[in-house]
């Protein structure tokens, strides 16, 4: 099976500034369309993607766990910016973003194994961080189960993309993205339950760059998979 030329690759990535010029977009004009435009992004090269692996009889299982969890993160995103003060809305925006974190993390799992060591270190971060800083403020009690959820999830997240497997540039960009989203979160989190607001204008640019950089690492990970296919010898440098 022929394995993907450098020009079939090249065209890949060039869905990449597509992703980046929605995000100036949605930074510049607003609207949900152009806000679901980088996760909607990432699912096109995904697709792409998959059905190159299929060509190739290569294992797609991860990819779909990845489309879940972008999908998912569109829906989620639409609760949160039409919540119009609603808490149910904002519960179900916690709730879908928490089964996006499920899919980031299976994907991870899929391709590596989780980093304990980073995992425990980070809850000793976001655990007090919950505590002394969020839990005060809640007066919900099924917001303050919901974001002590998500925020489970999410340094298990990262914890599992810190020991993904394969090249170091899809790993670093996958941890990258990972932690983007965290980051965002985080400052969410402050700006809802604690009315800080300094650093809000990051919010959203690191909230799109995690799906950038999730798209980039599924790129390098192809490219490298394509470079296993034409190399006889079946050796992959960086691996």
């Amino acid at each position: 099976m022929v394995p993907m030329n450098a020009d079939k690759r090249q065209k890949l990535f060039l869905l990449v500034p597509i992703q980046l010029v929605l995000a100036l977009l949605a930074l510049q004009h607003g609207g949900f369309l152009f806000r679901s435009g980088t996760a909607a992004g990432g699912i096109v090269i995904l697709l792409l993607i998959i059905l190159e692996r299929m060509r190739l009889k290569q294992t797609v299982t991860g990819m779909f766990a990845l489309i879940m969890a972008l999908s998912l993160s569109i829906v989620g995103d639409w609760f949160l910016s039409h919540r119009h003060g609603e808490s149910l809305r904002f519960l179900y925006g916690i709730l879908f973003f928490f089964l996006a974190h499920a899919g980031y993390l299976w994907y991870a799992l899929h391709q590596g194994s989780m980093r304990w060591r980073a995992t425990l270190i980070l809850l000793a971060i976001y655990l007090p961080f919950y505590l002394l800083i969020l839990y005060p403020a809640f007066t919900d009690r099924r917001v303050m189960i919901a974001v002590l959820g998500y925020l489970l999830i999410s340094v298990c997240s990262l914890g599992a993309a810190l020991g993904i497997g394969g090249d170091q540039r899809s790993r670093l960009a996958f941890i990258l993205g990972i932690a983007s989203l965290l980051f965002s979160d985080t400052i969410i989190a402050l700006r809802e339950f604690t009315g800080y607001h300094r650093f809000n204008s990051l919010i959203l640019p690191t909230y799109y760059l995690s799906h950038i950089f999730i798209a980039c690492s599924l790129l390098f990970r192809q490219s490298i998979a394509d470079e296993k296919e034409s190399d006889p010898s079946g050796e992959t440098p960086n691996e």
